[in-house]
């Protein structure tokens, strides 16, 4: 028998908002019954009638705060949890919010509402959009971003590459997520030969390209890697959550001994989203929580590309990485994923100004990479200074 003769519970009464979309429920009796599951799953994780006091069901247990049917066999639940809950970690944040429901179908984690007190916790992205644009000095387009690969060349011939993108202004350029530590390409080297190379690319242009380098590794070699990074001249950092961790990439995000933006990579991710009757949703997985872990700008594939993401999910996206959440900035949506050079005008189009595009392979069609480089960073300006002149219209009539 489970001893009740301890000390009553004070919590503050503060709750923090999490909504949940849940499938397959034919009836409000059933789609109730689920979303109250999820409030004890979530919480005490205690069968309700074995609970031993009143106060943990009315303090500790998320609260059902509205349930509402979408669809023949789809409904909407919002649930309340107490901040005490959530701890003080970003760990146990995201364990609060979809931690063990998380294994159960049909369950899809849509968005959160941190409270004051529980999001001042966080830090967020130190840059985002605002800070990544003074860094770089782009105020009027999207940004440019590509990546140094294929996976096999060498150090020098990955520098090379990086020298004659940074010649061609392109704004960032990162490394290949799937460049770590290989012995065809070690960390170390790679990471000396291209910070350079943009250095003296940089150095010759008068520009301000960025080299960003994959420090995703084994929990304990992250910090080395991106201090080695910085010191060899990165001017950002490239990370992948889903191999090493939200956590991993908030305290990246809040090193003020590193202090340089992060881009935050999907890989290991996509199963989180495909499924649209359970898992997270796209603005949740790539905008909401990489702004809470600290990135100033989500990689995503487009629609479009090679990948299977639509214009709806693409939108969600967006509006996860710029929706108002207290303190946080609003950070650069990145889509990605297979972009050719025609598309960039549909692309800002569907995108608007404050993106940052990540054009890969098809800057190497032809013979000259600068030269593609250049053409692609003029197409961006005279696309982006089109729509932009279309809003004003659009405005003033």
């Amino acid at each position: 028998m489970i001893n009740t003769d301890n000390q009553p519970l004070t919590l503050s009464g503060e709750r923090f908002t999490t909504v949940y979309h849940l499938a397959g429920a034919a009836t409000a009796t059933q789609a109730r019954q689920r979303a109250q599951d999820i409030c004890l799953e979530q919480t005490a994780e205690f069968p309700d009638d074995l609970i031993p006091n009143a106060a943990i069901r009315e303090q500790i247990v998320g609260q059902l705060a509205a349930l509402e049917q979408l669809e023949e066999d789809r409904w909407e639940a919002v649930i309340r949890y107490p901040v005490e809950v959530a701890g003080r970690e970003l760990t146990q944040l995201v364990n609060c919010l979809f931690g063990n429901s998380s294994i159960k179908p049909g369950i899809r984690l849509v968005r959160f509402d941190l409270s004051e007190r529980l999001a001042l916790l966080y830090r967020g992205p130190r840059f985002g959009q605002a800070g990544l644009r003074d860094r770089l000095g782009v105020r009027d387009r999207p940004l440019l971003c590509t990546a140094v690969k294929p996976m096999g060349l060498s150090p020098r011939a990955l520098a090379d590459l990086a020298y004659r993108m940074a010649l061609g202004g392109i704004d960032l350029i990162k490394d290949d997520h799937g460049l770590a530590d290989q012995a065809f390409c070690p960390f170390d080297e790679r990471v000396a030969r291209c910070g350079e190379a943009v250095a003296r690319a940089n150095q010759e242009t008068g520009g301000q390209t960025l080299y960003v380098p994959n420090v995703t590794a084994p929990a304990l070699e992250i910090v080395r890697r991106a201090r080695f990074a910085r010191a060899a001249g990165a001017g950002g950092l490239l990370f992948c959550p889903g191999l090493a961790g939200l956590d991993a990439l908030r305290a990246l995000a809040d090193d003020d001994t590193l202090a340089l933006p992060i881009l935050s990579h999907p890989a290991f991710q996509g199963s989180f989203t495909l499924d649209p009757r359970g898992g997270v949703a796209h603005g949740c997985l790539y905008g909401q929580l990489n702004r809470l872990a600290g990135a100033d700008a989500t990689i995503f594939p487009s629609y479009g590309g090679r990948f299977a993401f639509t214009q709806e999910d693409c939108r969600a996206i967006v509006d996860g990485a710029a929706r108002p959440m207290g303190h946080f900035r609003p950070i650069f949506p990145v889509p990605a994923g297979g972009l050719r050079l025609e598309r960039v005008p549909e692309l800002i189009d569907f995108y608007g100004r404050d993106c940052m595009l990540l054009i890969g392979g098809d800057l190497h069609r032809g013979d000259d990479l600068v030269k593609n480089c250049r053409m692609v960073l003029e197409a961006v300006a005279t696309a982006a200074a089109r729509s932009q002149g279309a809003d004003q219209r659009a405005v003033s009539s």
